[in-house]
């Protein structure tokens, strides 16, 4: 795939001065027997073959407002090798209604390169106010009432670079919370949940629980890309984000008391499971550590499987 991305990309916060400027209509204001150029995410790109033997290339133009079929009929070989799947292109053609939808037949059609587009204008982004989300997390970093461990939470979220990109960061590249704003709303969704199970079970101890799920998902920041597409950085795709966010956790508990320290790191290096945190520990087996690494791996699985279902329904979330 030949999107051009990185975790540097622009910042969904807000546009710079210097930001590149959408080209044309977004998706949603395309109708039916319109001319249109503009800029999209090409999200699918297949070349097929007609009955009459002339080949067409088939494709997906998307944008935050909506996604729209296209097809390419002349010049293939020509078009297609000037963009591929998961780039940002520039398009021009006609709408039409195909079969009862709307549909673009393209007669031009180039890859944009990196710095010529905001992966914001193409990127699905949370519904919910970034500015509440940030606020909601930081009601919850008050919540870790152990003055250690709310240091290391506030040093890893408060502070940048990781305070800005996990703000940013989708939770999935396209299962539950796969939007900019994703993460921070999923993390704030599993910090309410430990409030509400640390009440019903007061032997849990409250602060490690929700230090752990405020941190849980931290190594995100660095194992998604922004481009057209989300994609995974190469650190990303070898380490995955348990390891990440242990490497992270890790660093900025350096003066945490061992044990607890351990504990902590338990709880985000198991939280999609068991097996991985304890891995190597011949003939003893596998199994959570403390229940406080349970709690965080229900929680979890909680909330990440009702957004599946209410994003994608049953059936793909089960």
């Amino acid at each position: 795939m030949a999107m051009r991305a990185t975790a540097a990309a622009a910042d969904h916060g807000g546009a710079s001065a210097t930001a590149p400027t959408h080209a044309g209509p977004s998706v949603a204001e395309l109708r039916a027997g319109q001319r249109f150029r503009g800029d999209f995410a090409c999200v699918r790109k297949d070349r097929l073959t007609a009955k009459n033997g002339s080949p067409y290339l088939t494709l997906e133009l998307r944008d935050r407002s909506g996604s729209i079929p296209a097809r390419v009929f002349r010049d293939v070989d020509r078009l297609s090798a000037r963009f591929q799947r998961g780039d940002a292109v520039r398009a021009s053609g006609k709408v039409e209604r195909f079969r009862g939808e709307l549909a673009a037949e393209l007669d031009d059609v180039r890859a944009l390169e990196q710095g010529d587009f905001d992966p914001a204008d193409f990127l699905p982004a949370a519904y919910r106010n970034a500015e509440e989300l940030a606020g909601f997390l930081e009601h919850l970093i008050r919540e870790v009432h152990d003055p250690a461990l709310r240091e290391v939470v506030q040093r890893v979220l408060l502070t940048e670079p990781v305070g800005k990109e996990f703000r940013r960061a989708p939770c999935t590249r396209g299962g539950h919370h796969a939007y900019l704003g994703g993460l921070i709303e999923h993390t704030v969704a599993v910090g309410t949940l430990v409030g509400e199970i640390s009440q019903l079970h007061p032997r849990l101890d409250s602060d490690m629980l929700m230090a752990a799920a405020l941190l849980h998902d931290v190594g995100k920041v660095r194992e998604f890309a922004y481009g057209a597409e989300f994609e995974l950085t190469e650190e990303g795709r070898l380490l995955g984000h348990l390891t990440l966010g242990a490497e992270i956790v890790g660093a900025a508990a350096a003066e945490l008391d061992r044990d607890r320290r351990a504990s902590l790191l338990h709880c985000i290096l198991s939280h999609h499971g068991a097996d991985g945190a304890r891995a190597g520990q011949g003939g003893r087996g596998g199994g959570f550590g403390s229940p406080e690494a349970l709690a965080l791996y229900r929680l979890n699985a909680l909330d990440a499987g009702v957004k599946g279902a209410l994003e994608h329904g049953l059936q793909r979330a089960a």
